[in-house]
């Protein structure tokens, strides 16, 4: 070793007495093509010298070749092949032999079964419809079941640790902006203001949006807008492009680092904002969701939304919240750090479920989402069947639309574990159980009726309805609904959600084919704001 670098320092001329090559009187190799010289000091000195060797002479020490034989190859791959299609038709044959064994207990034909056991086999089409339909009726409820305990038993410990407490905020109260987008809101949009105004907060402002609104919303802001003493009013007018520009719009034009964003209207209760900053304590938090509540409760349809609102809603968002992985931030109220949404990319227009977008978009880069029951939103619900199915229509297009474009989260948790969590979630309440509830309330009637089986589908609707009881018990004690809201539960579950499955199950074929769709704005109704 020590001889091989002792000739590389003869060939750079740093070491002349130690070299054992034949050198010139400068000390440079004479001949670099000579191959009785180490292959080392030649590249040396070939490099010191500037000179190139002429290819055709340049002596290579050849290794014997061996090429790559294609055909050999080739040939194992059609061995592969040949082998795995031998085992697939091995795999058919004993598949087949399978069901025939099961077809001759079934139909047994020419009696050779009877005649061997001495009796008829009793397996039948019609036994296996029955034990099959009962295996899957078990398996629908227990899951059903287990759903329903995962959820009140998070929801209450999320209870338990973050709403029973009297906790004062330790960021303090930070000034706020509001932002209101508004589009033809006029019939509300007073009623909305004048609950804004009644906050108890410190200080805030708040931002009317106007969305290039038809009606008379712009001279109902324009006639609102002013210094009420710790509040100011503002007005920002654009063209109509939708709730996700007039949102933008309003935070871009905000004066502080937290905005509370709201719909058109939206009445909060007047301890919402002190209920909600106080999850800001901890800088991982980027918004906080709302309680939101139905307010015109006077129809059978208003009055299972406002069912709806509270069991199917608020308490899936409770228990999310203990995981800080909120899927949704409702439109009608949600708490934001104004540097989350500027992370996030700010509200989309490419679905039409702006909100759960920009709630994926904040997971997916590192911000957390709690839940607040005590910041309270009441809102108008649809009050006619088809203004109802038409809102959850674009809801769920909207839902769908937003976990497609984050589909990305669901085979890489790398870019974000608790994102992952929650698309799957999502898209297990959003595409496979609406699905799944319609299908099982179909295909258990068709057996019942075929097979004289009623009796069972009315244990399993019965089974369903206490399951619903019992969760609408929980959900009005802990939020101090109205008692009279447990009533509508014995309907809710069996009338109301397979009404809304079934149109959510022709959004989501619709979706998936591609078919267009707008964005069906409700007609206001204006209902006279609720007592709080």
């Amino acid at each position: 070793m020590f001889s091989f670098f002792k000739k590389i320092i003869a060939s750079n001329g740093q070491d002349k007495e130690s070299s054992e090559e034949p050198q010139s009187e400068e000390g440079i190799v004479q001949n670099p093509l000579d191959t009785s010289i180490p292959y080392s000091v030649r590249s040396a000195a070939i490099a010191a010298s500037g000179r190139m060797p002429n290819r055709r002479v340049l002596p290579v020490t050849r290794k014997k070749f061996r090429p790559f034989v294609v055909k050999d190859n080739y040939k194992k791959e059609v061995d592969l092949e040949k082998k795995y299609l031998k085992r697939m038709l091995y795999y058919g044959a004993a598949s087949g032999v399978l069901f025939l064994i099961i077809f001759l207990f079934m139909e047994d034909p020419g009696g050779i079964l009877r005649r061997f056991l001495g009796y008829r086999s009793t397996l039948t089409w019609q036994g296996l419809g029955v034990y099959s339909s009962i295996v899957a009726l078990v398996f629908f409820l227990v899951t059903l079941l287990l759903r329903y305990l995962a959820l009140l038993n998070i929801a209450y410990l999320n209870t338990a640790k973050y709403t029973m407490s009297s906790e004062v905020s330790s960021v303090g109260y930070p000034p706020v902006s509001i932002i209101v987008p508004a589009y033809n809101e006029g019939k509300l949009l007073y009623n909305t203001i004048q609950s804004l105004l009644q906050l108890d907060y410190p200080k805030y402002e708040i931002i009317v949006v106007d969305d290039g609104s038809r009606d008379n919303t712009r001279r109902i802001a324009q006639s609102l807008v002013g210094d009420y003493g710790n509040v100011q009013i503002k007005l920002v007018e654009k063209p109509n492009g939708g709730k996700s520009t007039a949102l933008n719009a309003g935070i871009q034009m905000s004066s502080f680092d937290f905005v509370l964003c709201v719909d058109g209207d939206s009445q909060l209760s007047a301890n919402t904002l002190k209920e909600a900053i106080r999850h800001f304590k901890e800088p991982e938090i980027g918004a906080v969701a709302g309680n939101v509540k139905v307010d015109n409760r006077y129809n059978i349809w208003t009055t299972l939304q406002a069912l709806e609102y509270v069991e199917g809603l608020n308490m899936a968002r409770s228990a999310q919240s203990l995981f800080r992985l909120v899927n949704i931030i409702p439109g009608p109220l949600g708490l934001f750090r104004k540097e989350a949404i500027q992370d996030a990319g700010w509200y989309s227009s490419d679905t039409f479920a702006e909100d759960c977008d920009l709630t994926l978009k904040m997971i997916r880069e590192g911000w957390r989402v709690e839940y607040e029951p005590r910041a309270q939103s009441f809102t108008e619900a649809p009050d006619k069947l088809t203004d109802l199915l038409k809102q959850r229509y674009r809801w769920t297009r909207g839902i769908i639309q937003a976990i497609r474009k984050h589909r990305d989260l669901f085979f890489n948790p790398t870019i974000n574990f608790g994102g992952t969590l929650v698309v799957w979630a999502m898209a297990f309440e959003s595409l496979i159980w609406p699905v799944m509830n319609v299908f099982a309330n179909l295909y258990f009637i068709f057996i019942a009726s075929a097979f004289g089986l009623i009796y069972f589908l009315a244990y399993w609707w019965l089974s369903l309805t206490i399951l619903d009881l019992i969760a609408a018990l929980y959900c009005v004690a802990v939020e101090r609904e109205e008692a009279r809201l447990i009533f509508y539960s014995l309907f809710y579950r069996l009338f109301f959600i397979l009404i809304i499955d079934v149109c959510k199950t022709f959004a989501t074929i619709e979706e998936f084919l591609g078919l267009g769709m707008v964005w069906g704005k409700l007609e206001r109704i204006g209902t006279a704001p609720a007592t709080r």
